[in-house]
């Protein structure tokens, strides 16, 4: 594996997990939005990642390098929505409320989508430090290299 590819794999990651963290904020921002263009409360959005074509398993992967195949990075195939029903809530002075007084409201659960943001914030700053590792490697090996 060399330098460039170490930065590839990396910044492929740093991608994914910013719209991921791009979703997740959405969710959060529509969390009481009870009316959207295509009708209906908002529905809570997802990423879908898949390894690049090259990825494996780690021993699939390693044997893959010593034949000289690139390892892999991340990429985001789809956004979908989450299909489950949205959430119901009495308040019959809503002006979206239903005859019988309920309001549709999103399917967002604030707690967990706070648990999705800390995890993706963790996994991007992984990848920050994977950069910042691959950097110094590269910049101790030119400094041999002009001695």
């Amino acid at each position: 594996m060399d330098f460039f590819s170490a930065m590839q794999i990396s910044s492929s990651a740093l991608s994914a997990e910013r719209t991921r963290m791009n979703l997740i904020s959405s969710n959060i921002a529509n969390a009481n939005s009870t009316r959207t263009a295509e009708g209906g409360p908002y529905k809570r959005k997802d990423a879908v990642f898949a390894a690049t074509p090259a990825a494996e398993k780690f021993q699939a992967a390693m044997e893959r390098m010593r034949r000289g195949a690139s390892p892999a990075g991340v990429q985001v195939t789809q956004v979908i929505e989450d299909q489950n029903p949205p959430r119901l809530q009495y308040d019959p002075t809503h002006p979206d409320a239903n005859p019988q007084g309920y309001v549709a409201l999103p399917n967002v659960n604030v707690v967990e989508e706070m648990a999705d943001m800390i995890a993706a914030t963790r996994a991007y700053e992984a990848n920050v430090t994977a950069v910042q590792a691959a950097k110094g490697m590269a910049l101790k090996t030119l400094e041999l290299g002009s001695r």
